[in-house]
C-alpha cells in the first residue's frame, strides 16, 4: 500500500462517517501523478457531487507540500484527475447539513464540490486545507486580505 492510501485510511479511521467506495484504486491514481519530491501532508475520500444525495463518485484527495490533488479511477478504464496549486486557490467553504457535511473549495477556474463529509472530518479537512494554502500564499508574494 502507497502513503496515500494509509493516510486516507488514518482519516477514515478518525472520522468513520465519510461515505466512499473503491478509495484504494482513487487512492493509486493520486500516487501515479505524484512527483518525486512532493510529500503528502494529509489525504481524505469522499464523493465528488454538487449535491450529497448522490453516493457515485468516489474521489481520494491529498494534499502535498506543492498542491492539492483530486484523483478518482473510473469504473472500467481511464481515471479522472485534478489539481489545485495555491496560487490558483480562492477560498473554501463549509456546509453541515442533517446528516453530513459538504467542502467547496473555490479556484480561479472552478468550484469543486465534495460531499458527504463527516462533520467533525469537513472541519479538519478545512482546518488543514486552509492553513496550509495562506502559508503558501504568504511564499508566493500576495497579500492576503483580512
Amino acid at each position: 500500500m502507497g502513503i496515500v492510501y494509509d493516510k486516507v485510511l488514518e482519516y477514515r479511521s478518525k472520522f468513520p462517517g465519510n461515505v466512499a467506495f473503491r478509495v484504494k484504486k482513487h487512492a493509486s491514481i493520486v500516487e501515479k501523478h505524484l512527483n518525486p519530491d512532493e510529500k503528502v501532508i494529509f489525504a481524505f475520500c469522499a464523493q465528488k457531487n454538487e449535491s450529497s444525495l448522490m453516493f457515485v463518485n468516489s474521489v481520494v484527495v491529498a494534499l502535498t507540500d506543492k498542491r492539492l490533488i483530486i484523483g478518482q479511477k473510473r469504473l472500467l478504464w481511464g481515471y479522472f484527475f485534478t489539481t489545485v496549486t495555491p496560487d490558483l486557490y480562492n477560498d473554501l467553504k463549509v456546509k453541515h447539513g442533517l446528516i453530513w457535511s459538504d467542502v467547496e473549495i473555490d479556484t480561479v477556474k472552478e468550484n469543486i464540490y465534495l460531499t458527504n463529509l463527516s462533520e467533525k472530518g469537513a472541519v479538519e479537512v478545512e482546518t488543514v486545507i486552509t492553513q496550509y494554502m495562506m502559508r503558501e500564499k504568504r511564499r508566493y508574494g500576495r497579500p492576503i486580505q483580512k
